[in-house]
């Protein structure tokens, strides 16, 4: 496959990506990640390094498309700056540590854990239920626990880490807009670290195809941050003319699909 073809490739995912970002208001890492893991496949990349260049890439193209979103929560003052101080350093810890954990595991096992995540995700999405709602302010030890796992699954999946992050902080009282931009500007140090460390952790691996350093394929990211970004408006369009119910099911059945893919 010549380089221009599998270029073309990876701006096609990334406007796909982009788009259905913007559809179904979520991160792109949900899709990117079973998108590369299909592509690299067809690429002939070995099958037990597919999985961990996939996820490493996708924190690649998301410290990216977080930082613009984290820059326009802030600008529209929607991030709680004491939360996310609190939540920093557990984040930067279990990034790196999730990173670490993935490098233990298997491709196949690694897959599969990612199917089951996904499954819980579409379960969720498909039931309709919303972030339940507290007013209790956690402490510092609990906010860095919860940095910790938010940050720690984030990038042994290869996401941003709203699934997680908003759930939580609506628990602890925050407001819808402040959980969803709080949540954008906890993504860029998992995605940031996540990525380097998939670096570090992948480094001289002797089955890294070519254009990739360690676990970070960055064909496969320029590819996907060019065209992602412009795509997510599109489809944020497209999600203002359907109904929301629609857009739920619609996603919740493509996880289901992505993540029993994933298992069988």
């Amino acid at each position: 496959m010549s380089l221009f073809v599998t270029l073309l490739g990876y701006l096609a995912l990334g406007a796909t990506a982009g788009t259905m970002a913007g559809l179904f208001g979520v991160g792109g890492g949900l899709i990117i990640v079973p998108a590369l893991v299909f592509a690299f496949g067809l690429q002939g990349v070995d099958a037990s390094i597919a999985m961990h260049l996939a996820v490493g890439t996708s924190l690649a193209t998301i410290v990216v498309t977080g930082a613009s979103s984290a820059w326009a929560h802030f600008q529209k003052g929607s991030i709680h700056r004491p939360w996310f101080l609190a939540l920093l350093p557990g984040l930067m810890l279990g990034a790196v540590a999730g990173v670490f954990v993935a490098g233990t595991l298997s491709g196949g096992l690694l897959g599969t854990l990612f199917g089951v995540f996904v499954l819980l995700v579409a379960a969720r999405m498909a039931l309709g239920l919303a972030p339940r709602a507290g007013a209790r302010q956690p402490g510092r030890l609990a906010m860095g626990v919860a940095g910790t796992v938010i940050g720690g699954i984030s990038a042994l999946f290869g996401i941003g880490g709203g699934t997680l992050t908003v759930p939580w902080l609506s628990r602890c009282g925050a407001s819808m807009t402040q959980a969803v931009g709080t949540s954008a500007a906890c993504g860029l140090p998992i995605a940031l670290f996540g990525a380097a460390t998939f670096v570090i952790v992948g480094w001289g691996h002797a089955l890294l195809p070519a254009g990739a350093t360690g676990f970070v394929m960055w064909p496969a990211f320029l590819g996907i941050v060019l065209a992602s970004v412009p795509f997510a408006r599109i489809g944020a369009r497209l999600a203002h003319a359907l109904p929301s119910r629609v857009l739920r099911l619609a996603f919740a059945s493509l996880l289901a699909v992505v993540g029993l893919r994933f298992l069988l």
